[in-house]
């Protein structure tokens, strides 16, 4: 049985924002086939993470490519309510706890091309779940079925998720609040993912002033996508 699920982008639109996002997209794709598990995370709470990585998602599923998105903080997900989602759905949380099976956690979206996992119930062992091998295997059984699986985590600062998270990633996105995160923490965050054997592709400066991009072009140099 197909599970649907509507979700609606609360967004307004923005030129700067979306041409941004379709310059990610870009980018990725460059990557080759074999960068297809993508983790996005952040320093802190609400940089954005989960609207870069649900506009990126819904931006490569209109190029054609299949898509699946996957809330992996099943500590304080949003995406039930910020994307108004009025369907009653399971989750990710409830697969990794033996609740329910692999079949049943998986929604096609009214976006094209674009299927998601929700994390499901907050649970109270959020890391332990993501180290259980029922993840990898999830992953692993996944990646046959989409050309891209991208992974939203929690904040990676203070928090081990992401890093357990990014041992099963071909690469990670991190996204970069403007003015909030100095470049020392970026790079601390970058290093610690980086240990897990998954390489940081490039980060995405975030909520940028663009009357100010010359300054965040000079502060944090190459290597880091801007928007």
């Amino acid at each position: 049985m197909e599970m649907k699920v509507v979700m609606k982008d609360p967004k307004k639109s923005d030129y700067f924002y979306e041409e941004s996002i379709k310059t990610l997209r870009t980018n990725i794709q460059f990557l080759g086939k074999q960068t297809k598990i993508i983790l996005f995370t952040s320093c802190y709470p609400n940089e954005g993470k989960s609207d870069v990585a649900f506009t990126l998602s819904v931006e490569m599923g209109k190029t054609g490519k299949r898509v699946l998105l996957i809330d992996a903080d099943i500590r304080k997900s949003s995406y039930v309510r910020r994307f108004h989602v009025k369907e009653k759905v399971a989750g990710l949380s409830q697969y990794l706890s033996g609740q329910i099976d692999m079949g049943n956690i998986v929604y096609q979206t009214n976006y094209e091309n674009m299927d998601m996992i929700f994390s499901g119930p907050t649970a109270p062992n959020p890391s332990e779940l993501l180290n259980d091998p029922e993840f990898e295997r999830l992953l692993k059984d996944k990646k046959e079925e989409y050309d891209y699986i991208f992974i939203d985590t929690p904040p990676a600062l203070n928090l081990t998720d992401a890093t357990v998270v990014a041992r099963h990633c071909d690469g990670g996105i991190l996204v970069v609040e403007a003015e909030a995160v100095s470049y020392k923490i970026a790079q601390k965050v970058k290093a610690q993912i980086e240990r897990s054997g998954c390489p940081i592709l490039g980060a995405v400066l975030n909520k940028v002033d663009i009357q100010k991009r010359k300054y965040y072009n000079s502060y944090y140099g190459k290597g880091y996508y801007k928007k």
